[in-house]
């Protein structure tokens, strides 16, 4: 009897054994599918992109509102920045971060012109992240807009399968709204993602999230919709065509064919006989948030920028 128990003892022992085996390799499995290989980039685009500096480029705007073309300017700012996957803001100590600290290509576009009188600032931010194998889309997109009538403020947070939106306006129309939109490329990430993708986009029909601006602008509620993009080359340009297949919202891109693949110029048809049309002035690179005396304002100079 005492042999018989002796013997039941071992082999639960052993199946236990074997269900702990068996349970620890099915995680580090797990763990090694989940985990993926981070996304290379190459000498020539760290040395670029991490030498702590903006690449800062200034544009003439010539702007489709009311029927009208209005003249102003816009300033693309592209720079690296140590963000928080939580918490999606820029961090503080990214050393003690740990794997909460994703470093991002951060986009600002400051849009500015007159309708009559009054006139238009718009800033939107878009949060890229570099490694697109483990973080293939934007972390966050923010979008301010004031002009004489009110302000609007519009947030997108990705939140595992869908963007968390956010939006609060001076109008009834748009009030305070909050929803959530599934996960696809945004249209703002379009400039990011051909910065850190050597001049790359997907080709071919993709879902696509469509402007915050073209939003407010077209009064449409902001969702994923159906579009196509295209590429032509023309000598040293690289000619990108976004175009959506049910609103009548059309893109081109023109980019340097050769590393920084910068935004030489684009277009936005909406349909309304009028084209925006935005085309490069002046690219510098410089740590701006540290020139704030008066005599760096011969940057603006520089930048052809409008006082």
């Amino acid at each position: 009897m005492r042999h018989s128990i002796k013997i039941f003892s071992l082999l639960c022992f052993v199946t236990l054994l074997s269900c702990q085996t068996d349970k620890s390799t099915k995680t580090q499995v797990k763990q090694t599918i989940e985990k993926k290989p981070v996304a290379k980039t190459s000498k020539k685009f760290n040395d670029y992109w991490f030498a702590g500096k903006a690449e800062i480029n200034s544009y003439e705007l010539k702007q489709s509102r009311y029927g009208e073309i209005r003249e102003g300017e816009v300033v693309l700012v592209f720079v690296t920045e140590p963000f928080s996957l939580q918490k999606q803001v820029k961090l503080d100590k990214p050393n003690a971060a740990g794997d909460d600290n994703v470093s991002v290509m951060k986009l600002n576009n400051i849009r500015k012109f007159n309708t009559g009188i009054y006139d238009y600032a718009i800033l939107s931010s878009t949060f890229t992240p570099i490694d697109y194998n483990n973080h293939p889309n934007s972390l966050k997109l923010t979008m301010s807009m004031q002009e004489w009538c009110g302000q609007t403020f519009t947030q997108l947070n990705l939140n595992k399968d869908t963007y968390h939106f956010k939006q609060f306006s001076y109008f009834e129309s748009d009030g305070d709204t909050e929803k959530e939109i599934p996960t696809a490329i945004l249209e703002e990430e379009l400039m990011t993602r051909i910065r850190i993708n050597e001049g790359q986009l997907p080709l071919g029909e993709i879902d696509l999230i469509f402007s915050t601006l073209y939003s407010r602008f077209a009064n449409k509620d902001l969702n994923v919709a159906k579009a196509n993009i295209s590429k032509k080359e023309i000598d040293n340009t690289v000619s990108y065509s976004v175009k959506y297949l049910n609103y009548a919202r059309t893109i081109t891109i023109d980019v340097e064919k050769e590393f920084p693949y910068r935004i030489l110029s684009w277009t936005e048809d909406n349909g309304d006989g009028e084209l925006t049309e935005v085309v490069l002035k002046k690219s510098i690179n410089e740590p701006y948030w540290r020139q704030k005396s008066l005599e760096d304002e011969a940057k603006r100079e520089e930048l052809e920028l409008i006082k």
